[in-house]
């Protein structure tokens, strides 16, 4: 169906031409508001009525009368009918939907993907200070980043991961203060404890390894601590190795690794703040007033001008996102989606600012942000506050021991970044349909359960074109249509930057295979017809492997109901 498409576009290309030379409409499918409708809609002839002063169902008459003598709609094409103000709605032919099986098992995973394009793209994400453990707003980041890396690799991308942090800011501070406080014997409610420390159990943790002389070693540090309570840059040292290590814990339970861990103290080490501010100066892009440094942002759409050095010489939070993303550029990544949570929100347009105001050639636009709003968590019919490991928050990792990785990815995915997400752990637990990611995955283990049945009864060898020309049932060519639309799809989510999307897919193609699977019988005393159905499950199995990958989830061969389910199943 992939190659009838390609077929088909082109021919409404020509047929676009032949009735409008030069016309500027792009030839394009739609799909159809309604199934009822068709398979696919044309809408060229209401794009063409107001150049062409003319008719639009006169148009797309004329459209389908060109349509119908070109070989791919002879071949492809059912039906072409014309609808409303000019609408065209196509049906397509069975064997135009059949041919996805074909297509489907001789990419195997490769099927949806694109052949490498030659560009590089970097997505930053979690980029969480080691001060604590990873909060459900890095969850959310994590699984949005680690799939939007999925995503852009499977349309030809090569992809780098990164997580930026701050080894040496207010909050690193707080943690060594915290940690040695705990080294002294203070704890939190103690006289004498900052108002301003980390409470968590897992700062006392810190504090007895680093009394007792521990290694701890992260995926880009390790550090011995000297055991000494008065060795204030040693514990800050440490604790920043430690909990980086336990970051580290968690994004491997998560099924997460980076590729480069980049430090925000190296963009002063290394001068690269001072040459940005520098550049900006003798640009003139930036005035003094009130003992402070402004940037002209209101130049490139920002409501106001913003202060990059405040009058007692420190610099405001985004002007070293600006030498950092200045680096990224010059680093060849000339496309950055960084995920982040809302509170980010007023840093784009001055960090944007500051990049175009640099003029080095970096494109109006960059970087890209998803920004995600934060989850609110619900157990046992309440409201979970608290994390005792944490002191304040629940954690990632407390969501992962209460249910499962792939829940967690695919419910911190299920919905757009930047609308509030209620995650239910109960209904994560549930092994029954009204479970979204166990809906999805239990239709990937009824398959390979069939095609195991069909195995051992001897009819699971390929079939004849004559046997796949007999699916013709409408729950089947249902199921072949969602098919062919997974290509699709990873493009629009990759290009809208919308992994929700594949969690939409996955489960209208899990629904479509259920109610296949109810309406017709697999395996039966028709060994041509069996042979034809098994080789449409294999081919869903295929995709719902696939689309599953790139949320980071599994795809299982066995899993469980609850026995009232399965009864009723």
């Amino acid at each position: 169906m992939i190659e009838a498409k390609r077929e088909l576009l082109a021919a409404l290309a020509t047929a676009i031409e032949q009735l409008s030379p030069g016309a500027a409409v792009t030839a394009a499918f739609e799909s159809p508001k309604q199934a009822a409708h068709g398979d696919l809609a044309i809408t060229a002839a209401m794009a063409l009525a107001r150049p062409l002063k003319k008719n639009p169902r006169e148009l797309a008459q004329a459209l389908v009368d060109a349509l119908q003598a070109q070989p791919a709609v002879q071949r492809w094409v059912a039906a072409l009918e014309i609808a409303g103000p000019g609408f065209i709605n196509l049906r397509l032919a069975p064997a135009a939907k059949q041919a996805v099986i074909g297509e489907v098992l001789a990419a195997g995973e490769a099927f949806g993907r694109q052949p490498p394009n030659g560009q590089r793209v970097m997505v930053e994400f979690v980029s969480a200070n080691p001060t604590g453990p990873l909060h459900l707003g890095h969850a959310r980041q994590a699984a949005l980043g680690d799939a939007l890396c999925s995503l852009f690799a499977s349309q030809g991308w090569d992809v780098t991961r990164e997580f930026y942090y701050n080894d040496a800011g207010v909050q690193i501070a707080t943690l060594a203060q915290s940690t040695q406080c705990r080294l002294k014997g203070l704890k939190p409610g103690d006289d004498g404890w900052p108002e301003s420390a980390y409470n968590g159990d897992y700062i006392q943790d810190i504090a007895d390894d680093f009394r007792a002389g521990k290694t701890v070693r992260a995926d880009d540090r390790a550090f011995t601590a000297s055991g000494d309570p008065d060795d204030l840059d040693g514990i800050r040292q440490f604790a920043v190795a430690y909990l980086r290590h336990e970051q580290d814990l968690d994004l491997q339970a998560f099924g997460l690794r980076f590729d480069n861990y980049f430090l925000e103290s190296s963009l002063y080490a290394d001068g690269q703040v001072e040459a940005t501010v520098q550049r900006l100066v003798e640009a003139g892009k930036t005035y003094e007033k009130d003992g402070a440094l402004w940037l002209r942002s209101t130049d490139y759409g920002d409501d106001k001008d913003r202060v990059m050095r405040k009058s007692d010489g420190s610099y405001t939070y985004f002007v070293p996102d600006v030498a950092y993303h200045v680096n990224k550029f010059r680093r060849g990544f000339a496309k950055c989606i960084n995920c982040q949570g809302t509170d980010h929100h007023g840093t784009i347009a001055r960090v944007r600012a500051g990049l175009q105001a640099l003029g080095l050639g970096i494109p109006a636009g960059f970087p890209d942000y998803v920004l995600n709003k934060m989850v609110l968590v619900v157990k046992d019919g309440q409201e979970v506050k608290l994390s005792k490991r944490a002191g304040s928050y629940v954690t990632l990792r407390d969501l992962i021991d209460w249910t499962s990785r792939d829940a967690v990815r695919f419910f911190l995915i299920a919905r757009k970044a930047d609308t509030e997400f209620t995650f239910d752990v109960d209904l994560a637990l549930q092994q029954n349909d009204e479970n979204p990611v166990f809906y999805v995955q239990y239709a990937h283990a009824r398959i390979c359960s069939i095609l195991q049945r069909g195995a051992a009864a001897g009819v699971d060898a390929a079939p004849s074109a004559d046997e796949l020309a007999r699916l013709t049932a409408p729950t089947e060519l249902a199921l072949m249509l969602k098919l062919a639309d997974y290509p699709a799809m990873l493009t629009a989510a990759a290009q809208g930057l919308a992994p929700h999307d594949v969690t939409f897919y996955l489960r209208e193609l899990a629904g479509a295979f259920h109610s296949y699977y109810a309406a017709e019988r697999v395996l039966g005393d028709d060994a041509g017809l069996t042979r034809a159905r098994l080789a449409l499950l294999r081919a869903t199995r295929q995709v719902l492997a696939n689309a599953l990958r790139v949320l980071g989830v599994d795809a299982p061969a066995q899993m469980q109901r609850d026995s009232a389910v399965a009864e009723a199943a």
